[in-house]
């Protein structure tokens, strides 16, 4: 049965037991005393009986602060609605997901007045993207006599989705390039002429290239005039996410592939700054997941939607099919960024060889993330044979990253090699760096 006995229920138990002491000479009452105990036992049964089901006027729901997003804490209310002519006492107990961080009590203890209502707040933390269950509402009530706790479930059960932390990408973002910098850049590349689209006239100083002034201008105002340029804004900004088996390696609490999801949710919020389009593409041995370049609050809910519940594979990637699939979609001139890892030279190889499926339309940006600072390692002195070992190892990993990105390089695109500190910083840098020499 789904009760237990009140604490009201042992205290007349309790009681029933003190005429047990006069029993040795009086017999009689021990057959007063069991009379009793089954008479406290019938009326705790009838009590139950009586006040087992709670009218369907008294509610539990469940309401969340904010959408959950990995790392940070989202209070959950549970709203308690009692809209019966009775008082109850209560203890309710909500079944969250095993999997979050609880961050206050999840159980309550109180009494709620006929017509009336109250709130119950508690904190959870997700440690990781994907999908969760919350269960039903546990609640334990005291019965009409008081003589049990009545238990049942309220409410629904539910599942959530736990998003990818746009707060942290953003502030990854102004971290890397502060609030004003690009509105810098803007200015930077005004004076150097170094953007495309034609912004206004002005009069010719000294160190201005003899290609931007306007003859016509010139003639018509009879001095020297200079058009001016400004970085291009609606360019194109598509982010190709590796989800294949190195992006599986845990660095701290995250993954590979949550790191770089983070810095890519960086590198959109800087387009967006920037006025330009931003696309995504996830790929391990086939495409996973693609949205084409856009920009605005509903493109970003769409990208968030897209990567909660995506993981890396134990497999390799095949970049041959990542790279035909962005040169058939995206016919427009792209920054496109490769997220990925590389090690060995059969997977720098295939990178290499598929590359020149972008160009010469795009421009790639290939960034492999490391595990750590291999320089670092390779710097120290060893002390003992197993760390020269790990050197050596190192030193062969730098060799074929540096080989892989020089090849890059010669075919025409860009090349870094950042950990996963670093990541967002130089990704960020760069993207600035092409909008600023008018590379695209």
């Amino acid at each position: 049965m789904r009760f237990v006995f009140s604490r009201r229920f042992f205290i007349l138990l309790a009681i029933g037991f003190v005429p047990l002491s006069l029993s040795w000479n009086f017999p009689a009452l021990r057959y007063a005393v069991l009379a009793y105990d089954i008479l406290l036992v019938t009326l705790a049964l009838i009590d139950y009986f009586t006040s087992r089901k709670l009218p369907e006027n008294f509610r539990i729901r469940r309401e969340f602060e904010k959408r959950f997003a990995i790392g940070d804490e989202t209070r959950i209310r549970l709203h308690v609605e009692n809209a019966t002519p009775n008082d109850y006492r209560m203890q309710i107990k909500d079944e969250f997901p095993p999997e979050m961080i609880l961050g206050d009590a999840r159980e309550a203890k109180f009494e709620i007045e006929a017509q009336t209502t109250a709130d119950f707040i508690y904190g959870l933390t997700p440690p990781k993207r994907g999908k969760y269950w919350f269960g039903k509402t546990a609640v334990r009530y005291l019965s009409r006599l008081g003589l049990v706790w009545c238990q049942t479930d309220l409410g629904e059960a539910e599942s959530v989705k736990v998003y990818p932390n746009m707060r942290r990408a953003r502030e990854m973002a102004l971290k890397a390039l502060g609030a004003v910098s690009f509105l810098a850049v803007q200015r930077k590349a005004v004076l150097r002429g170094e953007g495309r689209d034609f912004e206004s006239m002005r009069d010719y100083v000294r160190g201005d290239e003899l290609r931007h002034i306007s003859w016509t201008a010139t003639a018509r105002r009879s001095r020297l005039t200079t058009r001016q340029y400004q970085i291009e804004r609606d360019q194109t900004v598509l982010i190709a996410l590796d989800a294949g088996r190195l992006m599986t390696g845990r660095i701290g609490d995250e993954t590979k592939f949550d790191t770089a999801i983070h810095a890519s949710l960086a590198l959109m919020s800087a387009a967006a700054r920037g006025g330009d389009n931003c696309g995504l593409l996830v790929f391990g041995r086939k495409v996973k997941k693609y949205l084409s370049p856009q920009k605005g609050v509903r493109h970003v809910d769409a990208v968030l939607e897209a990567l909660h519940d995506l993981e890396p594979e134990l497999i390799e990637p095949s970049y041959s099919r990542a790279f035909q699939f962005i040169s058939a979609n995206s016919k427009k001139r792209s920054f496109v960024v490769v997220l990925t890892d590389l090690v060995d030279k059969e997977s720098s190889k295939e990178l290499i060889t598929s590359l020149k499926l972008l160009r010469p339309r795009h421009l790639p940006l290939v960034v492999t993330i490391g595990d750590r600072d291999l320089n670092q390692t390779v710097g120290e002195i060893p002390k003992e044979i197993k760390e020269v070992f790990t050197q050596s190892a190192a030193e062969e990993i730098i060799h074929q990253r540096e080989s892989a990105l020089r090849l890059v390089e010669t075919l025409g695109g860009l090349a870094l090699d950042v950990t996963t500190n670093s990541l967002a910083p130089k990704l960020l840098e760069t993207y600035l760096r092409v909008k600023e020499r008018g590379l695209l």
